[in-house]
């Protein structure tokens, strides 16, 4: 058997996506973020966005101009998403039919920004998956924005609906929901990790989305001259609460975000090490370097492999052979 196929008996698998999305909102931006993607690979998701990264005022243009870039030839690995106006704009609809109905089949997902409650994102839905099946799409994944106190107080709802693939957080409309009551150095560092309202949110969200095995993205770093700092933002982030994703607003901060998600070469090791000697012993317990393991950490390691292949790391061959080998049919 699959390891995935013995570790994940009865289970759904974890979702797994690439650990930075980066978002552009001009057409420089969004030709400039392509062009980077076919340098890089896939090692990071792009979304074009129609909202508050995009200029206002030609938004039928924009729509349109982001449907032909996802359906041309330079969107080399389908990994192109869009974030739309919200479902309460007199402009979603529009986006709805010229982006999913001209696009609807190369689109990676699209974006939600901005819903109050549960039902804004079942609505939004709706109207998505009637675009999708004329466009001849019949499973479009979603990715909500957490952003309102509405959204919050639902988001273990929304992070159940199967089509919902993953949630990312809204900082800067979260804290700007409180009007003053929560400082605007909570939308940076330090007070993004520390301000109590914040943490409180940040970690709903994860924990929704964790308990229901969708991605949690974290929201931007508006610093974009110091890679150090969004490294930092990065690995706090990763380590501290859980997330497994994170958005970009520059392409500079697109490598420190990758490899701030991207399990270092010992982890790997030692995974590969650990679940090498797992199917030997025909997935039954083992102890590995004084430590007992058994299917509960090894599924902790199948993941740290799985996460390190999606980030294009070079995997050692022992590695690259467990987790290449094809599923049984």
């Amino acid at each position: 058997m699959h390891p995935s196929e013995v570790l994940f008996q009865g289970q759904r698998q974890p979702l797994l996506l690439p650990a930075c999305d980066h978002y552009a909102g001009s057409e420089k931006l969004m030709r400039k973020s392509m062009a980077l993607q076919q340098e890089l690979g896939p090692i990071f998701d792009i979304t074009f966005d129609c909202e508050d990264g995009a200029s206002a005022g030609s938004e039928r243009a924009h729509a349109e101009l982001v449907a032909a870039l996802i359906d041309s030839d330079d969107n080399r690995y389908n990994r192109i998403g869009a974030r739309l106006h919200d479902v309460g704009s007199p402009h979603f609809a529009q986006d709805v039919e010229i982006i999913v109905g001209a696009a609807g089949k190369r689109l990676a997902y699209v974006v939600l920004p901005k819903p109050n409650s549960l039902e804004d994102v079942v609505r939004a839905q709706d109207l998505v998956n009637q675009a999708a099946a004329r466009a001849g799409r019949d499973f479009l994944p979603l990715h909500v924005l957490i952003e309102t106190h509405g959204a919050l107080h639902d988001v273990y709802a929304i992070a159940a609906l199967p089509q919902v693939e993953s949630l990312s957080f809204g900082i800067m409309d979260f804290v700007s929901a409180h009007y003053g009551a929560v400082p605007a150095a909570a939308m940076r560092t330090p007070g993004q990790f520390t301000h109590p309202l914040v943490v409180r949110a940040k970690l709903e969200m994860v924990a929704a989305c964790h308990a229901h095995d969708k991605v949690p993205s974290h929201n931007v770093t508006t610093e974009i001259k110091d890679s150090a700092v969004v490294a930092n933002d990065a690995q706090r982030a990763a380590a501290e609460f859980g997330f497994t994703r994170m958005w970009s607003i520059h392409p500079d901060q697109i490598k420190p975000i990758v490899k701030a998600f991207t399990p270092r070469l010992a982890e790997v090791n030692d995974a590969t090490s650990i679940l090498t000697a797992a199917m030997a012993k025909d997935w039954g317990p083992i102890a590995h370097g004084g430590r007992l393991h058994d299917r509960a950490s090894y599924r902790y390691y199948w993941t740290v492999l799985q996460r390190a292949k999606l980030a294009g790391l070079a995997l050692p061959d022992a590695a690259a052979a467990l987790v290449n080998q094809p599923e049984s049919i």
